[in-house]
């Protein structure tokens, strides 16, 4: 008889013991979700200028614009944006695109850096064209950069490697890590990023 209460005793030990846990879980849960930063104001179908010493230098348009608060204010582009970057005379430059970006704000209402993610594309006047997956800007430096794969078009050959830094027209830029270089004939055999081979799944 002994033995049986001990066991039934045990038993009830680990019900309210996993019981606890359960509790434990919920209450972590309903935390977190309470704990999660919401953003400051949401904006549909935004179009931004952002000028340097009264001259238009880029322009920004993006589906949404999420605006958070804090010490390190930021802007969160969850659907994808395009930037157009213009020369003094206000002619097109370069030409960005990519499925998610994030801005970060020096504290004084004044962009320092931009971070494009996800299939990200930029297009030169000279029509040249980069594919990376993760790419910044910093609109101190006027330069952009990644440490992530990048492949660059040009009109005769496609050229691929790791990390680059560009001024932000992308007129000259240099591959930290070049890993190979081939004909525009030869595209084809040339590597691809992620996103390029994901597509190319979904079209077989």
């Amino acid at each position: 008889m002994l033995k049986n209460s001990h066991i039934i005793l045990l038993f009830f030990v680990i019900i309210s013991f996993a019981a606890c846990e359960n509790d434990i879980d919920v209450v972590n849960s309903i935390t977190a979700l309470a704990e999660k930063k919401l953003p400051l104001e949401s904006s549909k179908n935004v179009e931004f200028i952002y000028s340097d010493s009264a001259i238009v230098r880029a322009r920004l348009k993006a589906p949404q614009i999420d605006r958070y608060g804090g010490k390190k204010p930021y802007l969160e582009l969850p659907l994808g944006m395009n930037i157009v970057f213009f020369q003094e005379t206000k002619k097109e430059q370069t030409n960005l695109t990519a499925n998610y970006g994030i801005a970060y704000d020096n504290g004084n209402g004044v962009m320092e850096k931009m971070e494009a993610k996800g299939n990200v594309i930029v297009i030169n006047e000279k029509g040249e064209k980069l594919n990376t997956e993760h790419l910044i800007w910093n609109a101190f430096t006027k330069k952009i950069y990644t440490e992530a794969f990048v492949k660059i078009t040009t009109k005769d050959q496609v050229i691929w490697g790791d990390g680059m830094e560009a001024d932000q027209d992308f007129s000259e830029y240099q591959i930290k890590n070049v890993k190979g270089e081939i004909d525009i004939k030869d595209a084809d055999l040339a590597p691809k990023n992620e996103e390029e081979k994901s597509s190319e799944k979904k079209k077989k």
